[in-house]
């Protein structure tokens, strides 16, 4: 493999080869350590570990696949393949709620807990790292990252009508999975600009272009195939850890397992923004936020419908109508900031403030739900001018 066939004296071209070699390592050894225990605290664990690994090898072949299709179509896509591992272990919990409905509850819990992880950690800790790298108090976007901002928008509108009727239907798929559609067809129109591109993927890029698709197919096959051998039982793991213990079930789904498939995607990110690429990193997040807030929610029902065998919606209870008003609320809150097309370190600050609160103090859901709302009123009003351009955006 000529990943492996690095020049002596090529010192980072070896760091880069070792690192590859290690995810790879570590996703497998992970694997076969955690089936071969039977501590479900140690499967959690071990499951959580190999998901990570796998999720960087994904995100490196995203980055790769920039080389041959437009920037921003490769930024989508980038973020939709290291989110992966988060529909993956989600798919499980719908596709099992078919046979057992005490199981909707984990699937809403790990859709709410992954998005608002991505706002109320991910954006901020971009913004924060570019703050302490530049001293900069406010990062800029261009005019054609209004597409994302005119497609969130519209998606978190709508997203309040879920929490409303307390249910997430086929006809919720059908208007997430539009809007996911068309946000990337929007973006795929846009001009091809040189990648830039860190790590493996750099390394990767001065290959022969045969050379460098065989590796980009083989990460993708590799990181899909050993996330998909354990989301079964890591899902279980993490469920059991918790009735075993005495914890809640319905925190450790929302919290631990996004945080396992997440959290190689905000390094990516902030890896971008030590590369003093600030708005690469930024994008990759924002674009993750729209399709986990389209495209996740969305296939929920379909994948729930067809494991029932009939196309009756998912129910929510009270706790999940909550959690899903609470996460379009943020949601809301975040795109309002951003309609100006700059997010500033205020901003990133109350972000990662308001979600500290959220988490430490769960039964206050609804006030502060609200408290999102008033802010995204209040920012809304203020920069009303770039509301349209937004929405018009999502065509031209």
């Amino acid at each position: 493999m000529d990943i492996l066939r690095i020049v002596p004296n090529d010192t980072p071209g070896k760091r880069t080869s070792a690192l590859v070699i290690l995810m790879i390592l570590v996703t497998v050894g992970s694997i076969f350590a955690g089936f071969s225990t039977h501590s479900e605290v140690l499967r959690a664990l071990l499951f959580g570990i190999s998901i990570f690994a796998a999720a960087f090898i994904l995100s490196w072949g995203a980055e790769l696949a920039e080389l041959e299709i437009p920037k921003s179509m490769a930024v989508a896509i980038l973020a939709l393949i290291t989110v992966l591992p988060e529909y993956a272990v989600d798919g499980y919990f719908a596709w099992t709620a078919g046979k057992d409905p005490s199981y909707i509850a984990y699937a809403t819990a790990n859709m709410t807990g992954g998005n608002r992880l991505i706002i109320g950690v991910g954006w901020a800790l971009v913004v924060f790292l570019f703050w302490l790298k530049t001293r900069k108090g406010k990062l800029e976007f261009e005019r054609g990252s209004r597409v994302e901002v005119g497609y969130l928008l519209v998606a978190s509108l709508y997203s309040f009508i879920i929490p409303l009727k307390g249910t997430i239907s086929i006809f919720d798929t059908v208007i997430f999975v539009a809007l996911f559609v068309g946000y990337m067809l929007r973006i795929s129109k846009t001009h091809k600009e040189e990648p830039h591109l860190v790590g493996p993927p750099k390394l990767i890029s001065m290959f022969s272009k045969n050379k460098r698709r065989i590796l980009t197919v083989f990460f993708f096959v590799f990181a899909a195939a050993a996330i998909f051998s354990v989301v079964e039982p890591f899902a279980e793991a993490l469920l059991n850890t918790g009735r075993l213990n005495g914890l809640d079930e319905f925190f450790l789904v929302q919290w631990l397992a996004p945080l396992a498939s997440e959290a190689p995607e905000f390094i990516v990110a902030c890896i971008f923004v030590l590369k003093l690429l600030p708005k690469t990193g930024f994008g990759a997040l924002l674009s993750s936020k729209i399709n986990q807030w389209t495209l996740l929610i969305g296939t929920l029902p379909v994948i729930y419908a067809i494991s029932l065998g009939a196309l009756h919606p998912m129910v929510l209870d009270h706790r999940q109508v909550q959690e899903l008003l609470l996460t379009a609320a943020q949601s809301l809150f975040a795109v309002s900031i951003l309609l100006n097309l700059r997010i500033t370190f205020k901003g990133a600050i109350t972000l990662f403030a308001l979600f500290i609160f959220q988490f430490l103090h769960p039964e206050l859901h609804y006030p502060l739900s609200f408290v999102y709302l008033l802010m995204a009123a209040f920012f809304f009003a203020r920069d009303r001018s770039h509301i349209m351009p937004a929405i018009k955006s999502l065509w031209k």
